[in-house]
């Protein structure tokens, strides 16, 4: 009975973790799948790169069509699809935030902290000397 119960227990041991992540792995592949058969025109979505937009075409069975931008409308796999977002609606306090224009500042002068004395005039700016290749 001793015998036994050592490699019982290693195989438990072993076999409950693996069994455990195969159920949640399964449980993953049916809520992608399901969502992949969801897709409709007009669901806002976010791809597996990051990239957010609406869809504009989902009639085909690997491939859908994404707006991204007014007007600009790519060709996508349904798998490059990680989940539906929701779409982001514009309050009357965010419009008016945006309105909100900031004024203009003014160039700053820089001025050289080592003045020489030269008969030309002096820029604002110092030039670094050519470099020589070659001299050591």
């Amino acid at each position: 009975m001793q015998q036994l119960l050592l490699p019982l227990l290693l195989v438990l041991v072993l076999a409950v973790p693996l069994v455990m992540s195969t159920r949640k792995q399964k449980k993953q592949q049916a809520a992608q799948q399901e969502l992949q058969n969801s897709i409709a025109p007009g669901d806002r979505v976010m791809t597996t790169s990051g990239l957010y937009g609406t869809v504009a075409d989902a009639s085909g069975d690997t491939t859908i069509d994404i707006e991204i931008a007014p007007g600009v409308v790519t060709t996508w796999l349904r798998l490059a699809v990680r989940e539906k977002v929701e779409p982001v609606v514009e309050t009357e306090e965010d419009a008016a935030d945006e309105v909100v224009e900031t004024p203009a500042e003014e160039p700053a002068v820089i001025e050289s902290a080592t003045a020489v004395k030269t008969d030309e005039p002096q820029t604002t700016a110092q030039v670094a000397p050519p470099l020589e290749h070659g001299k050591k």
